[in-house]
């Protein structure tokens, strides 16, 4: 038992090492892509690398899948409205500058599309969804062949719904006779969006964590030179806007604009360390209240074991049935990262205690764009019913778990099943 302790051991530093390096972000990488600054409203970048070929003998049979909504307007109508009025009210009183004017003019055109829109899937989206269902189909074709029957779930958010149509619309359009079960019901919100009554009152503002966050949050936000750009008047500024609110608020129009189709651009009236420093306040909430944190002891991930019990429950089922299938879940960004945290994903369970290096060990753009979506992809040794192996793409990118394996990336199911029933029975069970 102590020395499998100890090779355990020796295995997860290795793969802490090796994700340590591919976790690192710098602020120039971010410079470089400002778009990712988004964050979680970073449009889904594609996949990037191969697909490594399957050990001689074994054909793929079963994917085991859990994808974000695609992109989407901003969460709410009122989150334009709010920066609108204030441009308005400006422009009433001649309190604009000529940029001050022009950003009007701009924000004119983004509520000519958005509006009524506020949370919803965009076009843009569509074509994720569509796009990443094309490529699983061509990579794995076999999964596909004949008549497979499969099973396609949502949360009950209308973004999630379309998403899951969008998918699986495009998979039937390479094979119509493809069978595939659709349901989105409150049945099955306790896998696919379930957040304990523990986490949800530590990510309150009463919670251990708020103070140290608020004090983070304003040392990043300084709209001062913004301000003096849009406004001619440091008076109006002072008895009318509340420059921290509208700084906030201009970030995440910005931001989206990635995700819908009118090509109109803000960033153009930040500095870029703005934009990053705004960045670093969203990453910091998204690390504590919802990833690996230190400070949360893992209270995070286990909002995620039912939907890690789902997936080895469908998984024996796909196993045992002997044909070919596929389980297909969305969901949202606030599963996802539990989810590729408790799952042990290569660069998802960085620990970091210092704020201001969470950006170094852990980017929310890096594991939930929009989009964002989890593979595990079943191969069967031809001829044999229990010699299986998998493997774990993140955003369509071979990634790789804490378990040892002679064939990466590729892993022998029995080793991934062994490791995670044995995390999760250390995990308390749901109330």
């Amino acid at each position: 038992m102590r020395m499998k302790r100890t090779l355990f051991s020796i295995v997860l530093l290795a793969a802490l090492a090796v994700q340590g390096l591919y976790a690192q972000a710098t602020r120039e990488e971010i410079f470089n892509d400002i778009a990712t600054t988004g964050g979680v409203y970073y449009a889904y970048p594609g996949p990037s690398g191969v697909q490594t070929k399957a050990p001689k003998g074994y054909e793929p049979f079963y994917i085991s899948h859990y994808g974000r909504h695609g992109s989407r307007w901003l969460i709410a109508d009122e989150d334009y409205v709010r920066v609108m009025e204030v441009f308005e009210k400006a422009h009433a009183a001649g309190a604009l500058t000529d940029l001050g004017e022009d950003v009007r003019k701009r924000l004119d055109i983004v509520w000519a599309d958005a509006k009524g829109h506020g949370g919803d899937l965009s076009p843009v989206g569509v074509k994720q969804q569509r796009g990443i269902a094309e490529r699983m189909y061509q990579a794995f074709p076999e999964v596909f062949k004949g008549e497979p029957q499969m099973s396609a779930r949502s949360t009950v958010v209308i973004r999630c719904v379309l998403s899951m149509d969008a998918f699986c619309e495009r998979l039937k359009e390479f094979n119509p006779k493809m069978r595939i079960e659709r349901e989105s019901s409150n049945k099955y919100m306790d896998y696919l969006n379930f957040h304990t009554q523990e986490a949800m009152k530590f990510t309150s503002r009463k919670g251990p964590w708020y103070e140290e966050f608020r004090k983070f949050e304003e040392e990043h936000v300084r709209p001062e030179r913004l301000m003096n750009t849009l406004f001619n008047s440091k008076e109006y500024i002072r008895k009318n806007v509340n420059p921290e609110e509208l700084m906030r608020g201009l970030y995440w129009v910005a931001s989206d604009m990635q995700n819908v189709e009118p090509e109109v651009c803000f960033y153009d009236i930040f500095e870029k360390q703005e934009l990053f420093d705004i960045w670093q306040i969203h990453n910091y909430k998204n690390y504590v209240c919802d990833g690996p944190s230190p400070m949360t002891n893992g209270l995070m991930l286990a909002n995620a074991k039912s939907l890690v019990e789902n997936i080895m429950d469908s998984a024996d089922a796909a196993i045992a049935s002997g044909t070919n299938s596929a389980t297909f879940r969305f969901g949202h960004d606030g599963n996802v990262i539990p989810l590729v945290g408790l799952l042990r994903l290569e660069n998802c369970y960085n620990e970091e205690s210092d704020p201001a290096k969470f950006y170094q060990a852990w980017c929310n753009f890096k594991m939930v764009p929009m989009a964002a979506n989890v593979q595990i992809v079943f191969f069967r040794k031809k001829g044999s019913a229990d010699d299986i192996i998998v493997k774990f793409m993140l955003n369509e990118k071979e990634v790789s778990i804490p378990v040892k394996t002679d064939i990466a990336p590729f892993y022998h199911w029995k080793d991934v099943r062994a490791f995670y029933k044995d995390l999760l029975s250390q995990l308390p069970d749901r109330p």
